[in-house]
């Protein structure tokens, strides 16, 4: 049994352990990681984070292993055919949003070298690592996050809020919200 300190939010269940232990906070800044986590967290709004990754075998199936260029150019027949599919969130707006998100998402990526580019401009360039002790310290947002958020917006980006760009931002390593006690904290 591992029984190394991890963050709280993972708990004891097996997929959030391992998305913890191999994903979560590590720099994700490649443009097709950026470009899944963006879809799976804009599909995740309102849901628990633990339904999408139980389903993300079947998005990257569904999504063209979440290559933005082929997505981009995906339309009603597209749209159908992921609303058909029983192994993804089946909701037209979210995947009509992850269509048009593809592009402005090719967009950024373009005028920045790469979106995580983009959101590291935020940041002065370089990630954010925070020290919280406990799981009540670790914010749900940040200035940076809602700065993003309205900037996203105005730019066109759907379900992509500053609750969900936090949530990007701490899966792809521009915020490492580790606890301080967390094993992965430790090891660096």
């Amino acid at each position: 049994m591992d029984e190394r300190l991890r963050c709280d939010w993972c708990g004891t269940d097996p997929t959030y352990r391992k998305y913890h232990d191999e994903e979560w906070g590590n720099e994700a800044f490649d443009d097709r990681l950026q470009f899944e986590f963006l879809t799976l967290e804009s599909a995740q709004a309102g849901l628990s984070w633990l339904t999408v990754l139980r389903k993300r075998e079947a998005y990257r199936e569904a999504y063209a292993g979440f290559n933005p260029e082929i997505v981009v150019r995906w339309g009603e027949k597209e749209i159908n055919r992921l609303i058909a599919n029983p192994g993804i969130i089946r909701n037209r707006l979210k995947i009509k949003s992850s269509i048009s998100n593809a592009g402005l998402f090719l967009e950024l990526s373009s005028r920045h070298g790469s979106f995580a580019n983009w959101l590291l401009s935020f940041y002065n360039g370089r990630p954010r690592i925070n020290n919280w002790k406990t799981m009540e310290d670790v914010p749900v947002t940040s200035p940076e996050a809602q700065a993003i958020a309205r900037e996203a917006k105005t730019l066109g980006f759907k379900f992509f809020g500053p609750l969900i760009i936090y949530a990007h931002l701490q899966a792809t390593g521009i915020v490492d919200d580790h606890l301080s006690y967390c094993w992965k904290r430790q090891s660096r």
